[in-house]
């Protein structure tokens, strides 16, 4: 009878979401997109909430408590009665979640077959989160551990991106010791690159997203403020060329058969900014072009391109590619992000709603994919 029970029961889908990264605020808003859009009549859903230093929370299932207000972004905290801390077993003989508090007896929370980890950064998307699910046994949505953490390390996703014979645009990195030891020589390094590349550079977190923590340095003379700014996020820093041209991304989804890849879009100039930053992307909203106004021929090579680049990184569930479309003709790619901004005005879920997946059957999908596929290598 238990079995007949168990078998019969829907599949229980934790969402997590928040974590330790600046990108925290953003992750709170995806998740509450998806917890007004995911099936309830399918799915049984567990919110669980990581606090900003880290603490695994159990949150209310209340999505309109988690929006953006007055221009800040919302936090775990808010969604949170709790001072105890969810705690998923390191066991994989067992997906029993339990909930702790000082001087309470641990309460049972029932299994979880599958995690939709919604962290955006370092501590969530970057592979330390889907090393703790293998370690449980627990499946989840999007890359493992080596995709995740390769698509969110901008250095070594370009050196992979090389090595299949992808496009990348020029680049150098700045260590931490290199600038801690010797930053006269990291600056004359940096000239050196300019001289080459010419003005401005970008420099940027090498393990960022949401565009934290990124400058536009004119010059010289921009450089340390642009490099401290870069560190504030993370020691290691990536500087990259300008290039001259359309800011594109393309979607990539696994389905039964194979990833397959939407509708590109394309992310025109934003008047009140430099370049695509945060508050262009969640405060002021800049508005994609679905679909991109693309020759068939451009369409068809950037879905080639985006579906290689997934391949290349050996990612699973979901990409976001991110192009540059150069006045030659030629695409570049920029990056790719394993867990992408995933509301339903973001781009991801755009172009898929353009492609013929609406936002609820998105997330239907990648819950599917997920649970076809078991923890450990494959």
């Amino acid at each position: 009878m238990n079995h007949v029970q168990k078998s019969e029961r829907k599949p229980r889908v934790a969402v997590v979401f928040g974590g330790r990264s600046s990108e925290h605020g953003v992750s709170v808003v995806t998740a509450a997109s998806v917890l007004r859009a995911i099936d309830r009549d399918r799915y049984d859903v567990l919110p669980i909430g990581i606090t900003t230093e880290g603490r695994w929370a159990l949150t209310a299932d209340e999505p309109e408590r988690m929006a953006i207000e007055d221009r800040r972004m919302p936090s775990v905290e808010q969604v949170t009665d709790h001072e105890g801390a969810v705690v998923l077993p390191v066991d994989p003989g067992s997906r029993e979640v339990v909930y702790t508090e000082p001087g309470a007896v641990p309460k049972a929370l029932g299994e979880v077959d599958v995690v939709l980890p919604l962290l955006h950064g370092p501590y969530g998307e970057d592979g330390t989160l889907q090393g703790l699910l293998e370690l449980s046994g627990v499946p989840y949505v999007g890359a493992g551990v080596l995709a995740s953490a390769v698509g969110m390390d901008k250095e070594y996703m370009k050196r992979i991106f090389t090595s299949y014979g992808l496009a990348v645009g020029p680049y150098t990195v700045i260590r931490p010791r290199e600038w801690e030891r010797d930053p006269a020589a990291v600056r004359a390094r940096i000239g050196e690159f300019a001289a080459e590349h010419g003005w401005p550079l970008f420099v940027k977190p090498a393990r960022a997203g949401s565009s934290f923590g990124i400058s536009k340095a004119e010059g010289p003379d921009a450089l340390d403020a642009a490099i401290e700014e870069a560190r504030r996020h993370d020691p290691k820093v990536i500087v990259e060329a300008l290039l001259r041209g359309r800011e594109i991304e393309c979607g990539v989804l696994e389905f039964e058969d194979g990833p397959r890849a939407s509708v590109p879009a394309e992310i025109p100039p934003v008047s009140a900014h430099d370049f695509y930053d945060f508050e262009a992307k969640y405060i002021d909203s800049a508005e994609g072009v679905v679909p991109a106004p693309l020759t068939p021929e451009q369409t068809a090579r950037v879905q080639e391109l985006a579906v290689q680049a997934f391949e290349a990184v050996s990612c699973e569930g979901l990409v976001r590619a991110d192009f540059f479309l150069l006045d030659s003709g030629e695409f570049v790619i920029n990056e790719i992000n394993t867990m992408p901004g995933f509301t339903p005005i973001s781009m991801y879920p755009r172009m898929w709603q353009e492609s013929g997946v609406d936002y609820p059957q998105l997330i239907d999908l990648l819950i599917q994919a997920a649970l076809r596929r078991s923890t450990g290598l494959r």
